[in-house]
Parts: C-alpha cells; structure tokens; sequence
C-alpha cells in the first residue's frame, strides 16, 4: 500500500519540497535538464509500466503521449484534469492536499515528452484547500529553479499554471474543460478533431488526470517494469480507491491492482454496524451498479471489475447495505444528472429530464405499469447518442439498477412504497 501516490503520507508535511525531494522527488526532471532521457525513452518506460488513464477511460498513458505531433510547429500544451466532479470521487483532491509536487513533476516529464512549453492544472472551483495548496508547492518548485524558462541554463522551458473551474461536472469531460480555460462556457466539443491536434486555443494538447501525472515520477525513478510487477496484467501499478458508503472506515486507498474487492472492503473497516453487503458501484455513479455476490467474486482491476459486469472507472466504491431502497438511490443519481446535463444535446437534455421525473413520479406513489419499460427505453435511447460521455453516465446506472433489482422497482410502483422501507 501507499507505494507511490501517497507513498510520504506518514511523513510531516508531506505536501512540501523538501520532504518530495528527500525521496527522489524531481530527480527524473533533473536528468531531462541535463539531458539524460530522450521523449521516446520515457514514451517507452509509461508503455511497460502498463499506466492507464486514472480519470475513468482508462487509455493507456504511454500511447496518449505518442499521440502528441511534439515537432508540430509553433505552440503546444499539457492539461491535468482536476475537475474531480464524479459522485463517489474524492482521491485526486487528497494528491493535491498531500503530493502536489508529483504532479507539478509529472506534468513537466509530460511537457518535454511532448514539446509543449504551457501546462494547466484545472482544479475543481470547491477545491481551495488543495487549490491553495498546488498554488503553494508551484511557487516552491518556481523559486527552486525547477520551471521556467530555458531550466537551469538547459533548452527546457515550461511554466505552469493553476485554472480554477467553477463546479460544473461536464467540466470533467476534457474538451468542456478545454472551453472553460478558454473562457468559454463549459461545453463538450464535436471530435474529430481530437484535443492531440487541436486542442487548448486550437493547439496540440495532451490530458490526463491528476493521479495519472502523479504516477509518473516513480514509474521513471523505479522502472516501468516495477510499476508494472506492483499491479496485474492488463491494469499496471498502484490505484488509489475512493471507498465510501455504509463502511466503517470510508478512506482513500492506495492499493495494488487486482486486489479482490473483500480485501479493499476489509481495508475500510468492513460494513457499518455489521450489516449485510446489498450493492456495490465500483467505479464512481456513473458505472454499473452490482449485486454483492457479484461485488464479492470480483478483484480491483480494469478486466476484473469489466468481468463482474460493471467498470474501473474512476476507482470510486460506492458501498451500500441491505437497508438502502435502490429506488431512491437510482432517483438521487438521475436527478443528479438531469442538474447537471450542458443541454447541448437533445438525447441527454431531454432523457436526463424524462429518467428523473419518471422515477420521481414512482417515489410520490404514481408510478404505472409500464414505467419500467419506459425508463429502459429512454436509457437506451440516450446510450451512444450523445457529443460526450455524460449521457452514458446517466444511462448506464438505469440500466444495471433495472437489471439487477428490478423486484424492488415493480414493488414501489404496485404498492406506492419502499419494499425495504415499508
């Protein structure tokens, strides 16, 4: 555990320069001022370490990285996405809180990787602790001669800087979050093209998330291959997993990928009181909700947790006991995203709207015979339909709640209450 995201958490403030770098911190980036490494070598090690994207899509990083036309004329860019606005999420703000300088690190490997001289970290808008926190270790890593231009005498130049957002979840989406820096409303963009040809002010720019970044300074200190050797095939090293819900102890957890999800579930104290295990989403709302049969089979990782019917996603457990009604916990989430759908596009505007209120209308004891089936047909019609994921988000629940207790929901609609609240 705690291997390399938050691997100086025992330490006393561990958030600082001084104790980064009393651990290897910045030493990959020295070396690459004094060049050492060539992009294609550190292309290569993010390849071997088998890193995927930690903000829900999973791509590989290395791949990502290659994308980048890094001898494209003229100006290029480095994104993180800190926007962090998925329900259930809750670890990038805590790398932020206590290991601001990995990502400082791993966003400046990222920019001369990929020539790119600009870098922004979009912070979610109700984020200031962290916020002012990755304020406080830029200007730390400004005075130690890290970032700037032409670093230490060398040709390397990048500066960074921190773009507070304002609290829209499509702002997570990375092309919404391009538009926002650009001062735009918080819109999804029509690809092709892809942000790696035309992306921040219609230039070439690469995102990842915040734990991504913070990755890869141990990856290039340590070797791909022992990241790689700390997880399981196909999903490479350490996953920080966001456990909440009804646990006795609801944590960030940093944790080999792979590990069987009893023993997470171990890790965060067990169930509450005791109780019994109903339900788990294992990848933050917008992934498939599971059975605990099918919760307790599964092991924490992208070809596990897909094996047990549902996705890694952001690595976000959301951990619900016998007592919680799935009608009122799939109507939460809908109205989540009716709130939160840009109405950009009709299948979302208006299904979001139709999945709320159709389950809103079975809580108030009206529901009809022939809800369910409508609920499933919106949901299918909003999947694949949409400019950006978020109408997927909003479907893919219904879905699996449907699917997996459905009694539940004909009993709410015939009786007009809750089987398990009576």
């Amino acid at each position: 555990m705690n291997e390399v995201c938050f691997k100086n958490l025992d330490k006393d403030q561990c958030w600082s320069l001084e104790t980064y770098e009393a651990s290897g911190g910045y030493s990959t980036w020295r070396k690459i001022l004094k060049g050492e490494y060539t992009p294609d070598q550190i292309i290569n090690e993010l390849k071997t370490s088998g890193l995927r994207g930690r903000g829900g899509a999973g791509f590989p990083t290395g791949l990502k990285w290659s994308f980048m036309p890094r001898n494209a004329q003229g100006q290029k860019y480095v994104v993180c996405n800190s926007d962090e606005g998925e329900p259930g999420t809750c670890k990038d703000r805590d790398i932020l809180r206590f290991n601001p300088h990995a990502v400082i690190e791993g966003m400046a490997i990222g920019s001369y990787v990929m020539n790119a001289t600009v870098g922004y970290n979009y912070i979610r808008g109700e984020f200031m602790e962290p916020f002012n926190r990755f304020e406080g270790a830029l200007k730390e890593a400004y005075a130690a001669g890290l970032l700037g231009k032409n670093i230490n005498g060398s040709e390397v130049s990048f500066d960074l800087y921190s773009h507070l957002g304002a609290g829209a979840y499509i702002c997570g989406e990375e092309t919404a979050l391009l538009e926002s820096i650009e001062g735009k409303k918080g819109q999804p963009r029509f690809k092709p093209p892809f942000p790696a040809n035309v992306g921040l002010f219609g230039r070439p720019t690469t995102i990842n998330n915040t734990e991504s970044f913070a990755s890869v300074p141990d990856i290039m200190q340590n070797g791909g291959q022992w990241f790689a050797d700390l997880g399981v095939e196909n999903s490479g090293g350490t996953k920080l997993f966001s456990v909440s819900g009804h646990v006795n102890n609801p944590a960030n957890f940093e944790v080999s990928m792979g590990m069987p999800f009893s023993e997470l579930l171990a890790l965060a104290g067990g169930m509450r009181n005791g109780a019994k295990l109903k339900a788990v989403i294992p990848g933050g709302s917008s992934t498939p909700v599971l059975t605990a049969e099918a919760a307790m089979k599964m092991t924490m990782d992208y070809d596990g947790i897909d094996k047990a019917g549902s996705m890694l996603g952001a690595g976000s457990v959301i951990v619900m006991d016998e007592s919680t009604c799935m009608v009122e916990a799939l109507t939460r989430l809908a109205h989540f995203y009716y709130d939160e759908s840009c109405g950009q596009c009709t299948p979302c505007r208006e299904g979001t709207g139709w999945l709320y209120r159709v389950l809103k209308r079975i809580m108030d004891g009206k529901g009809k015979a022939d809800d369910i089936d409508l609920l499933l047909g919106v949901q299918e019609k909003i999947m694949g339909n949409t400019i950006c994921a978020l109408g997927d988000a909003a479907a893919m629940p219904v879905e699996s709640f449907l699917r997996c207790f459905r009694e539940e929901f004909e009993y709410y609609i015939e009786h007009g209450k809750s089987m398990v609240k009576g």
